[in-house]
């Protein structure tokens, strides 16, 4: 599972700067769930080959807090508790305050692995003016700039140090259990869903004790096929301490879609496709996931909300066209034999050789049904063709001037490809690798 590390700090110390510098991104939002009145925000960092996720917060006030500042307090005490490493966030500029100590007060208390980051610290890592912070007990302080990127690769090895390097993805084992997730924004039916399968199966559900963010696998048979159900909708029963802590958890969710090889998107039907659900998917994607997208409450809605229905997945979820959309009724039990089919249509795709002579033979009948556009001077050329990963299939392409290649046509090749394996419910991914020429650098001289 992604280490998660949580960003805390009062308003205004720069958390907004440093996320954006850990997830190398202006806008790397992977969801913004509306938790409550504000929201935590979640993106992908990866440093070496250490990846990990980041949550920031808003602002933070721990003391008797009322109105919206008591909801940030909530949403801030949840990503604590999500988290493996907090990064507490102070201002160099403006010293020390009182609700550093309030929340440093906190911090203390809620027994996690704490980073104290003195941000706007340009230029200031001898500077005496660091000291004063040692008083807020939490160990010493490690000057950065986030909006410089000065001291960031230090901040983040600490934060990590626990945390092994992640292994290369290996070839999936044909004979290892199907790592199945099911994710969906809270009360589309998640629990309901997993209870389902679990009573038709007559199957025990391993409560396997762990800490407040971590999803429970169950082990379960169908059909001869083994599966690992990756919970996130918490079938175990929970302290009434994390029960809003967790209702609001989008952790647990990020990590089951990255440790899975197949995820059912659930989705409710009475209420169409929210930018939650829009978010969620993205995350499949950008995971390379195999998807099957289930519509749950379909039994609910007459014929006009499914047309409704069916073009708010158009306009909400129009990069995950490969998916199959299915309709269900997990309190009623219809439909979960296609979906079954698809789950295992779609681990079938995104597991699939693809041999080399096959790629290859596509790709030149694809350039000979179309070429790619000539950019100028140079007309890219597309030579051979072979798999280069599974769980999500990637397709590598080389050849020359292939950075002339369009998007559009990348399309076209990912569909020619999708078409003669029949590849459904998987991403694809085509990478192109230009050939080194030679003549190109006589040409400079």
């Amino acid at each position: 599972m992604k280490p998660v590390i949580a960003l805390v700090g009062r308003p205004n110390v720069g958390k907004s700067t440093l996320f954006n510098r850990l997830t190398k991104s202006r806008d790397a939002i992977v969801a913004d769930f509306a938790g409550l009145t504000r929201d935590r925000h979640y993106g992908d960092g990866r440093q070496g080959g250490r990846e990990y996720i980041v949550i920031d917060t808003g602002g933070f006030e721990p003391e008797k807090p009322t109105g919206i500042v008591a909801e940030m307090a909530k949403q801030t005490q949840a990503a604590v508790a999500e988290a493996d490493a907090v990064v507490f966030v102070v201002d160099a500029r403006t010293g020390v305050s009182g609700q550093d100590h309030d929340i440093a007060r906190y911090l203390r208390s809620a027994g996690k692995r704490v980073l104290l980051a003195v941000n706007k610290a340009e230029g200031m890592s001898e500077s005496p003016a660091l000291a004063e912070f040692h008083e807020l007990g939490i160990g010493d302080p490690i000057p950065v700039s986030a909006a410089h990127g000065q001291g960031i690769r230090s901040l983040v090895e600490i934060a990590l140090q626990d945390f092994p390097e992640d292994e290369e993805a290996a070839e999936p084992d044909e004979g290892a259990p199907i790592r199945l997730a099911v994710a969906g924004r809270p009360n589309v039916g998640k629990s309901t869903l997993i209870n389902t399968w679990l009573g038709e199966e007559r199957l025990v559900a391993f409560d396997q004790p762990g800490t407040t963010r971590d999803a429970i696998h169950v082990p379960f048979e169908r059909n001869g096929q083994r599966f690992e159900l990756i919970d996130t909708a918490g079938l175990r029963r929970k302290g009434k301490v994390f029960e809003a802590i967790e209702k609001f958890s989008v952790v647990k969710t990020l990590q089951a879609i990255a440790d899975a090889n197949v995820v059912v998107l659930l989705v409710d039907a009475t209420q169409g496709v929210s930018e939650q659900d829009a978010h969620i998917a993205g995350y499949i994607l950008e995971s390379g996931r195999a998807v099957a997208i289930a519509v749950n409450k379909w039994d609910a809605v007459d014929s006009y909300q499914r047309q409704m229905f069916e073009r708010s997945v158009e306009q909400r979820l129009p990069f995950l066209k490969f998916a199959p959309v299915l309709p269900i009724s997990a309190l009623k039990r219809q439909g979960l034999g296609p979906l079954w089919k698809a789950i295992g249509d779609a681990h079938a795709s995104a597991t699939r050789k693809l041999p080399t002579p096959v790629l290859t033979r596509l790709l030149r009948e694809a350039v000979e049904h179309q070429a790619p556009k000539r950019a100028g001077m140079f007309r890219p050329k597309l030579r051979y063709a072979h798999q280069g990963g599974m769980n999500p299939p990637i397709v590598v392409v080389h050849g020359n001037a292939l950075e002339h290649v369009t998007d559009a046509y990348k399309r076209y090749l990912e569909g020619r490809v999708r078409d003669h394996f029949k590849l459904v419910g998987t991403p694809l991914r085509i990478e192109l690798r230009s050939s080194h020429n030679p003549f190109d650098e006589d040409k400079e001289r």
